[in-house]
């Protein structure tokens, strides 16, 4: 029987179901694969007389990818019942199959994630083949949904309450050894071709033993590992579990607390019960808009990104080499960490070989800590540590297929570092180098003008901590040739990092917008709002830290250097710059009060020795306005709103030049909460006329930050995916 999906054939007793959804790369859990499944679990039943065993196999390079996506951004709050039905009649034909009473054998010859990790469990015995780039697991929570497909059901009879959280809630990852230990695959083999041969020979062991053909949760001596919530040891946990979730997730993301919800509950009843709850939790979710919002950019957003589909196509791929770097401080220093953590050979420059030298040191900090845990052995360190050269003679450039300038942000400094090193590029009949400057805020086409060939000049921006941050901003300056951003887009990848590419403009994106966020709060400051009113809130709607927080960690002196540059350079075209409240707040808190950050001992907090900082006691004396009337939703929009309408300033300006780089740049680059899907899926949610509405209602009230124009609106619209 040859299926759309799949393909059921029934030989010398063993009826084979293998996987295989024509025109398409992978298995998905589309409509026509359940009817397809549905069709297969009647074939068997009918099939059952001659049955030993059942082999469940895939055509494709992965064994089974899971839930089709794309359905689930197609559905609304009213298709609950329906996906309700659906999920239960996927389970109903997972059941009819694993309760027929022959042995089931999943053949996993690749990766089984979500849905396809729940296809693998339908089979008694599970085969995997060893591949270290193979991984199995429940990433559900990650895209805002739960495991409906008795992923939930059974991992935690499989592993216990305790046990099966970090693989449910936290979306734990596994491959094949992992598997093995925890008893969720049951033998590992060298190759795929031995997968067949391996499944037939347990078939054929076991014939004539009841238990090869059920479940542990199927049989009669079943207990749960550790116990079940009516354990007093469990119990105790439980009590305190939705208080130390709901501490991660602020209440913002309903898919943990499902999960949770379904584990433990369904942990109470029988299988088909606790399979039912499940069902019921994951319908609602599917049915979300979170869910929708997390799909759209974590799911289909990030594959683009991935996939290269900002990268110019035509550019043959880069493999970084040799690439050097100016400026040992604390960006020059993480790059050279990303880098040589990459096998990337590296040259580290600063004026002197001293500077250079604790550049290095940084590297050799980081990778001590995972010596000292037993996560790094001392020769892989020492190889690390022996990529990255400390050097303060420009000669020792020489070479480079790359060099980043990642030195202060003063125009005439980076003119004379690009001028002095430029040179030192290889320059070969196949291959001549490229030079990038880390800048957060000076537009490159400017900087470029210090190049010999501004064609191969490009911003390559980090994020600081760079071992931490994943996001690198690529900016294209008005020369900057494909090929260039082709090879920044390629570099970045290298260091397994996540590339989005932006014209320039004056902050590029994300320093654009993350001004936007930032200044709304000292604004809020300023209009005499409790400094603890606007941390908090901001907090509550799913940013990482404050606004006020914020500004103390990047430094105050540096938003009014950047305020004093942009004022110089608005002077040098004859026009004049108009600060916005919250600037000007800055300002006085540096050159007034003497506050300029946490670096210089204190900005809008105080950093007492040894203790947790606090907001500066004169905030409330000096700000706070006692007769000040604030709504907290205002206060929670403006923090929001500000920064989705900078993206949208962005898309139609054509800074941004797709909505993926918007989104995953706003959540990775600035902290834009994940639960919104990024700044610009945080509009298409909530859709783009009552997105208009709420922005009109924010600019009558508070300025002119929130206006929207036409052509923004019809720019928003023209931009918006359709699933």
């Amino acid at each position: 029987m040859i299926l759309k999906t799949l393909r059921y054939e029934l030989a010398d007793g063993i009826a084979t179901i293998t996987f295989d959804e024509q025109g398409s790369s992978v298995n998905t859990m589309c409509l026509q694969w359940q009817d397809d499944l549905a069709q297969a679990a009647e074939q068997v039943v009918k099939d059952k007389a001659a049955l030993k065993g059942i082999v469940l196999a895939s055509a494709k390079s992965t064994f089974f990818a899971g839930a089709d996506l794309k359905g689930v951004m197609r559905s609304q709050a009213s298709d609950g019942p329906r996906v309700f039905t659906e999920i239960e009649g996927i389970k109903k034909a997972f059941r009819t199959i694993e309760t027929l009473g022959v042995p089931v054998v999943s053949c996993l010859n690749g990766t089984a994630l979500g849905g396809g990790w729940e296809v693998a469990l339908i089979g008694h015995h599970r085969i995997a083949t060893a591949n270290p780039k193979t991984q199995f697991g429940l990433p559900e929570v990650t895209l805002g949904l739960i495991p409906g497909g008795g992923g939930i059901t059974k991992m935690t009879r499989q592993l216990g309450l305790l046990a099966a959280q970090p693989y449910v809630l936290e979306s734990k990852l596994f491959g094949p050894e992992e598997a093995q230990k925890l008893g969720l695959v049951h033998e590992i083999v060298a190759s795929d071709d031995q997968l067949r041969p391996r499944a037939l020979a347990h078939i054929a062991a076991s014939q004539g033993q009841p238990e090869a053909a059920q479940h542990l949760w199927d049989r009669k001596d079943y207990k749960m590992p550790g116990g079940t919530p009516s354990n007093p040891k469990i119990a105790g946990m439980l009590s305190v579990a939705p208080a130390v979730l709901k501490q991660k997730t602020r209440g913002l993301y309903p898919a943990p607390e499902a999960a949770l919800a379904a584990m433990v509950e369904g942990a109470m009843v029988d299988f088909d019960t606790a399979m039912r709850i499940e069902s019921r939790y994951l319908a609602g979710l599917m049915t979300s808009q979170v869910a929708r919002n997390m799909i759209n950019t974590f799911f289909f957003n990030m594959n683009s990104i991935k996939g290269g589909q900002s990268r110019p196509k035509a550019a043959p791929r880069y493999k970084p080499q040799k690439v050097g770097i100016l400026g040992a401080g604390m960006m020059g220093s993480g790059i050279a960490y990303s880098q040589a953590s990459r096998g990337i050979a590296t040259v580290l420059k600063d004026v002197s070989q001293e500077a250079a030298e604790k550049g290095k040191a940084y590297s050799h900090k980081l990778t001590q800590k995972r010596v000292d845990k037993g996560h790094m052995t001392a020769d892989k360190q020492a190889a690390l540590l022996s990529l990255i050269q400390p050097t303060a003679s420009a000669a020792d450039l020489k070479g480079c297929d790359l060099i980043i300038e990642a030195v202060f942000e003063n125009r005439e400094l980076k003119a004379r570092v690009t001028q002095e090193a430029e040179p030192m590029l290889a320059l070969t009949p196949e291959f001549s180098g490229f030079f990038a400057s880390n800048t957060s805020t000076l537009p490159i086409s400017g900087l470029a003008t210090a190049s010999a060939k501004p064609e191969k000049f490009v911003g390559i921006h980090f994020f600081s901590p760079v071992d931490k941050m994943q996001l690198v901003e690529i900016i294209r300056g008005a020369q900057t040739d494909d090929e260039t951003i082709a090879r920044a887009y390629d570099y970045v990848q290298a260091l397994g990092k996540l590339p989005i590419v932006v014209n320039d403009s004056r902050g590029f994106y994300t320093s654009r917008t993350f001004g936007t966020f930032v200044m709304e709060g000292a604004a809020m400051l300023g209009e005499g709002i409790p400094a603890p009113v606007i941390e908090n809130l901001a907090m509550q709607v799913g940013m990482p830290v404050g606004p006020l927080a914020v500004l103390d960690e990047t430094a105050l002196s540096l938003s009014v250097h950047v305020l004093d540059q942009t004022r110089e350079d608005f002077a040098k075209e004859g026009k004049s710059h108009t600060a916005t409240p919250g600037e000007l707040l800055v300002e006085r808190m540096v050159k007034e009060l003497q506050r300029p950050g946490r670096a210089a001992g204190g900005g809008f907090y105080d950093y007492p020795a040894g203790q947790k900082k606090v907001l500066w006691p004169e905030l409330k004396t000096r700000f706070e306005k006692a007769d000040v009337a604030y709504n907290q939703q205002d206060i929670k929009d403006r923090l929001l709103y500000r920064q989705a309408v900078e993206t949208a300033r962005c898309l139609q300006e054509g800074v941004l030049t797709s909505v993926h780089d918007g989104n995953i740049g706003s959540i990775f680059g600035i902290g834009f909460p994940a639960w919104t899907g990024g700044a610009l899926q945080f509009i298409y949610g909530q859709g783009v006329n009552t997105f208009a509405k709420r922005c009109a209602e924010l600019a009558a009230a508070y300025g002119q930050g929130f206006a929207l124009t036409a052509e923004v609106i019809s720019s928003l619209k023209q931009h918006q995916t359709v699933y």
